[in-house]
């Protein structure tokens, strides 16, 4: 799956967002999620910007109330890691 020309890799509560080669990607995981109605809804999520070295600790952190805002948050951090 594709957002906004990144890959986005999802399994479980965890996804990957960015290219594996690039110097970073942002790890997003689900922390909680509520239903609505017949569909799980993520709650609160937290985001990870990881360096593809995979040796590598957290570069930041951050944690949003939902998949899009998480998203943009990430999308913004790797237009300024990966193209600064």
């Amino acid at each position: 799956m594709m957002y906004k020309n990144y890959p986005l890799v999802r399994k479980g509560n965890e996804m990957y967002f960015g290219y594996m080669s690039d110097p970073y990607v942002i790890y997003l995981k689900v922390e909680k999620a509520q239903k609505q109605q017949d569909i799980m809804v993520s709650k609160t999520i937290r985001l990870y910007q990881m360096s593809t070295d995979m040796n590598s600790i957290p570069e930041q952190t951050a944690e949003r109330d939902n998949l899009y805002e998480a998203l943009d948050v990430a999308l913004a951090w790797l237009k300024r890691a990966n193209h600064a």
